[in-house]
């Protein structure tokens, strides 16, 4: 039924075919223009995570900007007059564009033991850096040996300062829940884009301050630019590169300006149609699709590069029938080849929806969609293409035999055994890898140490206390109501700075809540964290606590104390250096601390695991008494959740392909050996990858189902073909030499051209495309050469078709 309307809908009617297809890419064409990306973090999150809710809810609690960080290290000391005014002039700069909120600098900074007058009258008219009668290297040591601004606002050198710039809050979207989905759409197009704007206009400021010291650009919204800029350059770099390359590798296999323009046509038809389709369902391109471009372009190739030379081979056998003819036998014998290839490459990529992050399960739908199309287009625009051409102009003058197959061909026959033994190591090579593999989520290591974003985090990783957050939220229990009383303060000097606070009448309640409990608590949990080795700054009400004491000349404060000073102290100071740290009103502390991304042989699970167990067990805390959160809890959660659901479903992906080939081959025995080769490709892999003590990623944990997807296409195609001959010819020998020389050359040329393809990734700025690019053309260049040695072998030793 299918054939015949494919026979008389499709062959027999190119004329009206193409008109369709003309019009069909014109329409998806015009929808290109709504294709889009999408670099932002929430395309790196689990959907429903509830660490990210809790996130979202102690950013409210505790207060939080979007903000960029410099860093600033001038090419003279610190607090020269040079540098100060540098450091001046850059900051106002800053400040003057229109959507900066504001910004913090070393200048800024409270300086409260820079002159002997008491306390109160310090903190309530404080002097900064800028004013012109204070003592600047006396300022400028204070801040240096602050427990709360050293290694944060300045290095522990001193030779390198922080600039913090807080971002206006964008206009928040009311009614939200009435809007439709393009009106939000819209709403973050324009954040995006006048996020791209923001970074433009501070580089332009950063690059004309470019002569009085070096300056870093950092902070997650330069971070979401720059991979958006990556994503672009990526696409077009991906898709240009890998579509020369394929021009060079058909002209190289066939030598005809025909052999170039019909797949070429092909590739483009179906990459245009997939964008127009993209922008109609809204799907966005992320870093983790950003190369379903050079992937579709692949994928579609390696089909046209099949039927082609099929064609030319039936043609080559069959000289005495016409063009039409030949273009009915071709398309009559590769469609359910294909077609399989398609679906077991299609379930591949499905297995990608399981994951639970949003863009991982796009790409896995992406594909899907993509490859329906290239088989659609394939199965159209060729034939139809193949119609139209001369006759004289199609055949090649002349078929030389592929060496590299001829070769395969005889290791396949006479060595047997050593096939077996080099595939024996490579499965316990594979399984000892295997044994080591871990995932990772090092954000600086994703991005090449040439650009801006790996060298600014790599000095704030080294000189400003580390760069991934990480919050410790401290609960403490409701029936504490202990009051600090005079009897239960520890005693004080006659000469403390705060005596004379405590006389002033106060209605404020707010002072009570400070305990001693509570007080130590939070001091034992920030030591504790303080005294990793992978932990950089760690910022609490504790870090208060050490600038109070070294202010009250270096006595420890009772709670009372804490208690008087914290309803004392200026609103402007409380509002940016205690707020952050304390939530009297929901009974909670929140430690906050930066871990050092670039810190060699960092586990993050593993740390993780370790402050959650050694809180409980060395520290004593209940389980319900604290809580960890952050952006390296959510990036964790992402790899953790992803490694063990592509574990689970590259077995489902085993057992579908495994399936699929009953379904074809109507064979258990033929079905094993079709799928061994590249099972043993794909772990083999997976196996380097963990001898290598390369960590897996967002991308390269996806290599072993998509490899499997991809490298079985070989082997339905090998084996298909195989049947068809050994029908005929009925000598496996004979029939192994036969397939070598036809699909086998079929096989090697497709092949070479998705290897060559995959490598045109190692392009990109992305380290998890280059290595994904890197491992996966690797994975395909071994299932080649398995689908030409060791499944022939496997074939020659079970006789599948009978003896």
């Amino acid at each position: 039924m299918i054939a015949q309307f494919y026979q008389s809908g499709v062959l027999k009617n190119p004329k009206l075919v193409f008109v369709l297809l003309i019009i069909a890419i014109l329409s998806f064409g015009y929808y290109s223009k709504d294709f889009r990306l999408d670099a932002s973090s929430e395309t790196l999150l689990i959907e429903g995570d509830p660490d990210l809710a809790y996130l979202k809810e102690v950013t409210e609690r505790y207060g939080s900007k979007d903000f960029l960080i410099l860093t600033y290290t001038p090419n003279e000391g610190m607090v020269t007059d040079n540098s100060i005014n540098n450091l001046l002039s850059l900051k106002n700069k800053i400040q003057s564009l229109n959507w900066v909120h504001s910004v913090i600098t070393l200048l800024d900074i409270p300086l409260l033991n820079n002159s002997d007058a008491p306390l109160q009258e310090r903190l309530e008219s404080f002097k900064t850096l800028k004013d012109e009668d204070v003592d600047k290297d006396r300022g400028f040591n204070e801040i240096l040996n602050s427990p709360v601004f050293r290694n944060f606002v300045i290095s522990e050198s001193g030779k390198t300062s922080g600039i913090i710039v807080n971002i206006k809050e964008n206009e928040k979207l009311e009614n939200i829940e009435n809007l439709s989905k393009e009106e939000i759409e819209t709403y973050k197009d324009k954040i995006k884009k006048q996020n791209h704007e923001n970074i433009l206009e501070i580089r332009q400021v950063i690059q004309s301050y470019g002569d009085v010291g070096k300056i870093y650009l950092g902070g997650i919204p330069m971070i979401a630019d720059d991979m958006m800029t990556f994503i672009k350059s990526d696409i077009i770099v991906f898709g240009l590169g890998v579509l020369l390359f394929i021009i060079a590798t058909l002209w190289f296999v066939f030598r005809k300006l025909i052999w170039i323009i019909v797949p070429i046509s092909s590739c483009l038809f179906s990459v245009v149609i997939m964008m127009g389709l993209l922008g109609i369902l809204g799907w966005k391109v992320t870093v983790i699709s950003s190369n379903f471009i050079a992937l579709m372009l692949i994928l579609t190739m390696a089909m046209n590069i099949h039927m082609s030379t099929r064609f030319l081979q039936l043609r080559k056998d069959h000289p005495t029938k016409n063009n039409f003819e030949i273009i009915s036998l071709t398309t009559n014998k590769m469609f359910w080849p294909i077609i399989y290839t398609v679906f077991t490459t299609i379930f591949a990529f499905l297995s990608l929806i399981f994951s639970g992050i949003k863009p991982i399960i796009d790409f896995g739908w992406m594909m899907t969609f993509g490859l329906i199309t290239s088989f659609i287009v394939t199965f159209t625009l060729l034939p139809t293409l193949l119609n139209f051409a001369p006759t004289k102009n199609i055949s090649l003058k002349k078929e030389q035999d592929s060496k590299i197959t001829k070769f395969l061909s005889m290791l396949s026959l006479k060595h047997k055994n050593a096939i077996f033994g080099v595939t024996a190591v490579i499965v316990i090579l594979s399984i000892i890898g295997i044994s080591r593999l871990e995932v990772e989520n090092s954000f600086i290591n994703y991005f090449n140490k040439n650009t801006e974003i790996y060298k600014g985090m790599k000095l704030i990783d080294e000189e400003l206390g580390g760069t991934t957050p990480l919050e410790v939220i401290l609960k403490f229990p409701v029936a504490e109501n202990e009051e600090p009383t005079a009897e239960n303060e520890e005693s004080t000097a006659e000469d403390d700075e705060f005596e004379d606070w405590e006389d002033e009448e106060d209605t404020n309640d707010e002072k009570y809540w400070f305990t001693k409990d509570k007080i130590n608590k939070i001091a034992s949990v920030h030591n504790y964290l303080d005294s990793l080795p992978q932990v950089g700054k760690v910022l609490s009400f504790s870090s208060i606590i050490d600038v109070a004491t070294q202010l009250n000349n270096n006595k420890p404060l009772g709670t009372l104390e804490m208690g008087v000073l914290y309803s004392k102290i200026p609103e402007s100071i409380k509002t940016e250096i205690i707020d952050p740290y304390l939530s009297i009103k929901d009974n909670e502390a929140r430690i906050s601390l930066r871990i050092i991304d670039s810190q060699e042989n960092l586990r993050r699970n593993d740390l993780i695991n370790k402050i959650n167990f050694d809180l409980k067990d060395k520290l004593g805390l209940e389980e319900s008494e604290f809580k960890l959160a952050g952006v390296l809890i959510l990036f964790n959660n992402l790899l953790q959740s992803l490694f063990k659901s592509q574990i689970l479903t590259l077995g489902l992906v085993m057992v579908g392909i495994f399936s699929m080939f009953i379904i074809l081959f109507r064979n258990i025995k033929l079905s094993l050996i079709g799928v061994v080769p590249n099972f043993i490709a794909a772990f083999f892999i997976l196996g380097i990858i963990g001898l290598l003590g390369i960590p897996l990623d967002m991308m390269t944990i996806t290599i072993a189902a998509i490899t499997i997807g991809i490298a079985v296409d070989n082997s339905i195609h090998y084996i298909y073909r195989f049947k068809e001959e050994f029908s005929k010819i009925k000598n496996y020998s004979k029939t192994l030499k036969k397939c070598h020389s036809t699909v086998g050359v079929a096989i090697l040329n497709t092949s070479i051209t998705i290897v060559f393809g995959f490598s045109i990734l190692v392009l990109s700025k992305f380290i998890p495309t280059i290595y994904f690019g890197m491992f996966t053309g690797l994975a395909m260049l071994f299932a080649m050469i398995s689908v030409l040695t060791l499944l022939p072998v496997l074939i020659l030793a079970v006789k599948p078709f009978g003896k």
